[in-house]
């Protein structure tokens, strides 16, 4: 059996974080061999049918209010600004076919990308650098973050609309470049980290990712290549 003070401590550490926790960072707070799975299972099932509910976002941990409520929590407010159609065609490709190139993207669409869209996103904390492209000018990758996840409420990009979603709904562009890139996720081959090459003289918003980019601890794998 889950020790309760356990339990208490994990939901106390849920509550005061400003952000979503993941296993490893909650388990340093417990006594060693502790099963942090099983807590949060049992404070998941403790709240599955409370007013916020114990969820799962990008493999972090956070109490997000249920959604049934929502209805019942919206307030209509006036929005000052809005993503641009082009920010959100370019979200969209970033998400579905990352990690890409500004040019990946471009073609894509159809239509060059200006430096504020992807400017826009990287502040927003909706897409993050991802390494470069071993390719002529070691082009930056981009990729969506964790705060894109929450924002919408997936678990992970398998909770994407799938194709026959889109179709269903009249939303599939249906210009040949969409399928271009399809399996660009997870060619480990084509990337680079940002540390392994010289610096470049690019323009401010490639200088601001390749700093979120180092900080960003690498896995074991990718310190490798």
């Amino acid at each position: 059996m889950t020790d309760f003070q356990h339990i208490r401590l994990i939901e106390a550490l849920l509550f005061a974080s400003a952000e979503p926790v993941d296993e490893r960072g909650l388990a340093e707070r417990l006594p060693e061999g502790t099963d942090v799975g099983d807590v949060l299972a049992t404070l998941q099932d403790t709240y599955a049918e409370r007013g916020i509910t114990l969820v799962s976002r990008g493999g972090k941990w956070a109490f997000r209010t249920a959604p049934d409520l929502a209805a019942s929590l919206s307030v209509e407010t006036n929005v000052g600004r809005k993503l641009s159609r082009a920010a959100v065609e370019t979200l969209s490709i970033i998400a579905y076919h990352q990690p890409v190139t500004r040019a990946e993207i471009e073609e894509i669409r159809g239509v060059a990308l200006s430096r504020g869209t992807l400017d826009v996103l990287f502040e927003a904390g909706w897409i993050r650098p991802r390494g470069r492209r071993r390719s002529p000018g070691k082009p930056m990758l981009w990729g969506i973050t964790d705060t894109f996840l929450d924002h919408f409420g997936l678990v992970s990009l398998d909770d994407l609309p799938g194709i026959e979603e889109l179709k269903a709904a009249g939303l599939l562009d249906s210009r040949p470049g969409l399928s271009s890139y399809a399996n660009r996720a997870g060619e480990e081959a084509d990337m680079i980290d940002v540390e392994q090459i010289e610096a470049l003289d690019e323009e401010e918003l490639e200088r601001k990712a390749v700093d979120a980019l180092r900080s960003i601890p690498l896995d074991d794998e990718a310190a490798d290549d």
